[in-house]
C-alpha cells in the first residue's frame, strides 16, 4: 500500500513537471523550459527507480519498509507545509480599515502625478487637452504601435461624455432586492468583458476630494466631489501576457489603452443598465475617475496592495486595469481577501530589484497619510515613462503573480495564497527558473517593435 501511495504521487508530481515543461515552452521561457525539461526527467528517474526497487524486493526487508515509511511521511509533511494555511494575515480580511492607522486626509487628485504633468505640459505648450500625439513627430503618422494605443485612447474619449459618464435616471424604478441586483450587476459586468467583478460600500476617504486631471480632457478642475453613491461595483479586467511580456517596450502601452478602453465600455453600459432601473450610477474610468480604483478594489474583495503600488489579484497578479461604477442600487457588497501579498512582498522584493530608476521601495511599509503602505517615487518612475515612452510596466512584467494562468501556475499560486513556506520556497524557485531580472520577450507579431516605436517619443502622449 505505501508503494503504491509513493508511486501515485511520483506519477502525479510527474505530470505536474511535465505540465509545466509545456507550459514553459509556451511561454517562450528558455530557462524554465530548460530547467523544468531536468526537473521532469529527473522525476521520472526517481519513478524508475523506485519501480526497480520494488521488483528487486527491496521494500520487503525491514530497512526498505523503513525508508519507504520515511518518504512517504515526508511526502505528507511537505503537501501539508506547502498548502496547509499558514501565517495568515488578519489585518487583510479588514480590507482598507486594516491599513488605516492614523487620520487619513482624502487626496486631492491635482496632487497627483498625472495632473502635475498635465500642468507642466499645459505650461510648455499651451492647450494640453488638444494634444492627441507625440510632440516630436511633427505632425507626420504615429508609428504603428502608438497608433494602436491613440486608437483605444480615442474610444475611451468617446465614452467620456457627461450623458455617458453619468446617465440619466429612468422616472420609473425597478424595485429590486440587493441579492437579485447584485447577481444581476456583477453578472452583466462579466458578460461585457470583465475578468473580475467585486461589490464594495464605499469609504468617502477613498473618493478624491477635488477634481484633478484624470488622464484625459476634464473641464472641471479644481470642482470638489461629492461622494454621493454608497456602493461601488469595482471590476478588473485582464492584461494579456505576451503584451506584458515586452515591457517596457511599446506593446504594454497599447495593451494599457486597450484595457482602459475595455474599462471605459463596461462602465459605460453598467452605469446606462442601472440607470434604466430607475438608480443612479456614475461610470468611473480613465477619462474621469471620483475615487482611488486600487483601494475600492481592496475593499470590494478583489485582492491586496502589493510593494509597487498595484492591486495584486489571485487570479492575475498585478495585470489588471481596474473600473468601477458606483451607485446608490442596494447591493450586497463582497468581503476583502487575504491571499498573502504582504508577507509575499516583504520577502520577494523582485520589482525593487528590477525598477531601472529605483522608485520601488526595498525596505518596509510606512505610515503615509494615516495608512501603511509602500509608496512608490511617482514623479522619477513618470520621467522613465516619458524616457521610453511607454507606461514601462518592468514591475508587472517580473512579479512572480503575472505568470500566465496554467495549471501549473494555478496550482502554485493555491500554495503561494494559503502558505509562508510556499511562498518563501516559490519565492526563490522563481529566481531560479526565471532569473533575478529576467529580460523581455518578443510580443506577437502584430505588435512586434521597431525603430520608431522604440524612439521614445511619447512625451505628448496621455497615459
Amino acid at each position: 500500500i505505501l508503494f503504491i501511495i509513493l508511486s501515485l504521487a511520483l506519477t502525479a508530481i510527474s505530470l505536474i513537471a511535465l505540465s509545466f515543461f509545456v507550459s514553459s515552452i509556451r511561454e517562450k521561457e528558455g530557462r524554465a523550459s530548460f530547467l523544468s525539461g531536468v526537473q521532469f526527467l529527473t522525476i521520472l528517474v526517481l519513478l524508475a527507480v523506485c519501480y526497480y526497487l520494488q521488483r528487486a524486493g527491496l521494500f520487503e526487508s525491514n530497512i526498505g519498509l523503513g525508508i519507504l515509511v520515511a518518504v512517504v511521511i515526508a511526502g505528507i509533511l511537505s503537501t501539508a507545509l506547502l498548502f496547509v494555511r499558514t501565517g495568515a494575515n488578519p489585518a487583510a480580511l479588514k480590507g482598507t480599515d486594516g491599513l488605516i492607522t492614523g487620520d487619513v486626509k482624502r487626496v486631492d487628485e491635482r496632487d497627483t502625478v498625472f495632473s502635475r504633468i498635465y500642468i507642466e505640459r499645459k505650461n510648455r505648450v499651451g492647450d494640453a487637452d488638444d494634444i492627441q500625439q507625440p510632440e516630436s513627430t511633427g505632425g507626420h503618422a504615429l508609428p504603428s504601435n502608438y497608433a494602436a494605443a491613440e486608437a483605444s485612447d480615442a474610444v475611451t474619449r468617446q465614452l467620456s461624455s457627461a450623458e455617458i459618464i453619468t446617465p440619466e435616471v429612468s422616472a420609473h424604478r425597478s424595485e429590486i432586492s440587493p441579492e437579485e441586483a447584485t447577481i444581476r450587476v456583477t453578472g452583466l459586468a462579466r458578460h461585457l468583458g470583465a475578468s473580475l467583478v467585486g461589490i464594495t460600500e464605499i469609504n468617502p476617504l477613498w473618493v478624491y476630494s477635488n477634481r484633478g486631471k484624470s488622464g484625459i480632457q476634464s473641464d472641471e478642475w479644481g470642482n470638489e466631489i461629492n461622494p454621493g453613491h454608497k456602493y461601488a461595483i469595482v471590476f478588473a479586467t485582464e492584461m494579456d501576457f505576451d503584451m506584458v511580456g515586452a515591457a517596457p517596450h511599446t506593446p504594454i502601452i497599447v495593451e494599457s489603452m486597450r484595457n482602459y478602453a475595455k474599462g471605459a465600455y463596461i462602465g459605460a453600459q453598467l452605469a446606462a443598465y442601472i440607470a434604466g432601473l430607475g438608480h443612479a450610477a456614475r461610470s468611473n474610468q480613465m477619462a474621469r475617475y471620483d475615487a482611488m480604483m486600487v483601494p475600492l478594489a481592496i475593499d470590494a474583495g478583489l485582492g491586496e496592495l502589493s510593494r509597487m503600488g498595484y492591486l495584486i489579484t489571485k487570479e492575475f497578479g498585478p495585470r489588471v486595469r481596474l473600473g468601477a461604477v458606483t451607485t446608490n442600487i442596494p447591493l450586497i457588497p463582497d468581503e476583502p481577501v487575504d491571499i498573502g501579498v504582504v508577507d509575499f512582498c516583504m520577502k520577494c522584493k523582485k520589482c525593487a530589484h528590477n525598477c531601472p530608476t529605483n522608485s520601488i521601495p526595498f525596505g518596509e511599509r510606512e505610515i503615509v497619510n494615516g495608512s501603511l503602505r509602500w509608496t512608490i517615487d511617482t514623479d522619477s518612475c513618470h520621467k522613465y515613462w516619458e524616457k521610453v515612452g511607454t507606461d514601462c510596466g518592468i514591475c508587472m512584467r517580473v512579479c512572480p503573480w503575472s505568470h500566465a494562468r496554467t495549471f501549473p501556475h494555478k496550482l502554485i499560486t493555491e500554495a503561494v495564497c494559503r502558505s509562508s513556506v510556499s511562498r518563501s520556497l516559490f519565492i526563490y524557485m522563481d529566481d531560479l527558473f526565471y532569473g533575478k531580472k529576467p529580460p523581455a520577450k518578443e510580443p506577437p507579431d502584430w505588435a512586434r517593435f521597431d525603430a520608431d516605436d522604440e524612439s521614445g517619443q511619447s512625451d505628448g502622449l496621455i497615459n
